[in-house]
This record gives structure tokens, C-alpha cells and sequence, in this order.
């Protein structure tokens, strides 16, 4: 197990309002420090993927 999975057990997940209602986008766990942990909406017990708060903060910057 590491580090990302044992981070977000008890994370709160929202997916985007921007989705459509389709399910076929992401979620990003809020409350896990430091982490932006991102995962598939459509499988949620899959894996997540976890960047720094500081390259998601750049990554969603740059989307704008």
C-alpha cells in the first residue's frame, strides 16, 4: 500500500460541477495535507494518483 492510498481513506471526494453528469471525469480527494490525490470517477476503489499541492495548484492555473 503507499503512501496516496493509506492518505486518502478518510478523504472527501468531489468531482467537478463542469462534469456533465456523464461520471466520465475525475475526483480530487480534499483534506489529505499536501497531496492533490486525483482518481477516476467511474472506479473509485481503483488506483489514485497523488501530485503535490503546489503542481496541481500550477496545473490547474495553467487550464485557465
Amino acid at each position: 500500500m503507499n503512501h496516496a492510498t493509506l492518505a486518502t481513506d478518510a478523504a472527501i471526494w468531489r468531482r467537478s460541477s463542469h462534469s456533465g453528469g456523464q461520471g466520465d471525469c475525475l475526483e480530487l480527494a480534499h483534506g489529505v495535507p499536501a497531496l492533490a490525490p486525483v482518481r477516476d470517477s467511474k472506479d473509485p476503489a481503483g488506483p489514485v494518483i497523488a501530485f503535490g499541492q503546489v503542481a496541481w495548484g500550477a496545473f490547474v492555473a495553467h487550464l485557465g
